[in-house]
C-alpha cells in the first residue's frame, strides 16, 4: 500500500512539475488559484473529521498560496487594482487564521468564495492581456 502512495505521489509531483514548466504567467496565477480552493475545500473535510493536524497544514499551505498570489502582484500594472487585491489577500489571509484557530467552517466558506470569485475574474481575462 505504501508504495502505491509514493508512486502516486510521486507521479503527482513530476506532473505538477511538468505543468509549471510549460505555463504561462497567467496560467500560474490559475494554478495558484486553483491550488488554494483545492487546500481550503480539502481543510474543510479535514475539519468535518476533527482532523486537526490535518486542518491546519492545509490551511497553512492556503495561506502561503494566498500569500504566494499577493506577493505576484504587479504595482506598476494597474495601481489602484494591485492595492485593492493586495488588500483582499491580506484579508483573506486573516480570516484563514481565525478560521484556523477557531475551527469555523463559516470563515472558511467565505475565502472559497471571495477566491472563487477572484478566479472567475481572472479566467475571463485573456492570457494574452
Amino acid at each position: 500500500m505504501y508504495a502505491a502512495q509514493s508512486a502516486l505521489a510521486q507521479y503527482k509531483r513530476i506532473n505538477t512539475e511538468s505543468a509549471l514548466e510549460g505555463a504561462s504567467p497567467h496560467q500560474l496565477i490559475q494554478m495558484l488559484l486553483n491550488g488554494a480552493l483545492e487546500r481550503l475545500t480539502q481543510a474543510k473535510g479535514a475539519l468535518a473529521r476533527q482532523d486537526v493536524a490535518q486542518k491546519g497544514l492545509l490551511i497553512g499551505k492556503a495561506i502561503s498560496i494566498v500569500g504566494g498570489l499577493r506577493a505576484s502582484l504587479d504595482e506598476n500594472a494597474e495601481p489602484q487594482m494591485t492595492a485593492n487585491l493586495s488588500s483582499l489577500y491580506e484579508y483573506m489571509q486573516r480570516r484563514l487564521l481565525e478560521a484556523n484557530l477557531h475551527n469555523d467552517v463559516a470563515r472558511l466558506d467565505e475565502v472559497i468564495d471571495l477566491l472563487t470569485t477572484v478566479k472567475e475574474g481572472w479566467d475571463a481575462i485573456a492570457p494574452a492581456a
